[in-house]
């Protein structure tokens, strides 16, 4: 990826939703981007299951976890499964697990932190809707870009 945070915000500042500092990095890639395929849910990783054994072709997929801290809803098995499915990236608004397993995958993780508990498997949640969290509103095929600095969010794609 050839691109920076900083530097697209010196370019297109106005166009940007840019996230507030919230996450640490955990994937071993810590420079994505791709276009947003979105999760809502609460302790129940049910739908991100699905979702990361669907096609990613290069998406970033963001998931609302409400915030918690006390489950995590994505570990290495997924995370891996995200991997052979050509997912860029991952942005939890919540927790993860198996982060040193998930260190070592060609995946970028962006999470609040880490649980070692997993979710329960309820069938619940919602997917390609709009989510809200770290002041940036994440709507499905608005493009996403994530490095070292942080997380900024465009209609467009930016060159």
């Amino acid at each position: 990826m050839d691109f920076t945070t900083a530097d697209l915000c010196d370019r297109f500042a106005a166009e940007l939703q840019i996230g507030e500092p919230l996450f640490h990095d955990y994937g071993g890639k810590p420079r994505f981007a791709g276009q947003i395929a979105t999760i809502k849910c609460f302790e129940d990783n049910s739908r991100v299951r699905d979702l990361v054994a669907e096609e990613g072709r290069g998406r970033v997929l963001v998931i609302d976890a409400g915030g918690s801290t006390r489950r995590a809803v994505l570990g290495d098995m997924l995370a891996k499964q995200a991997v052979d499915q050509d997912w860029s990236g991952i942005v939890v608004y919540g927790c993860i697990r198996d982060s040193f397993a998930i260190a070592q995958l060609s995946l970028g993780v962006k999470a609040l932190g880490t649980c070692p508990l997993r979710t329960d498997k309820r069938g619940e949640g919602q997917r390609d809707v709009p989510v809200r969290f770290a002041g940036v509103n994440f709507r499905q095929d608005d493009w996403l870009y994530a490095d070292e600095d942080g997380i900024i969010v465009a209609s467009r794609a930016l060159s």
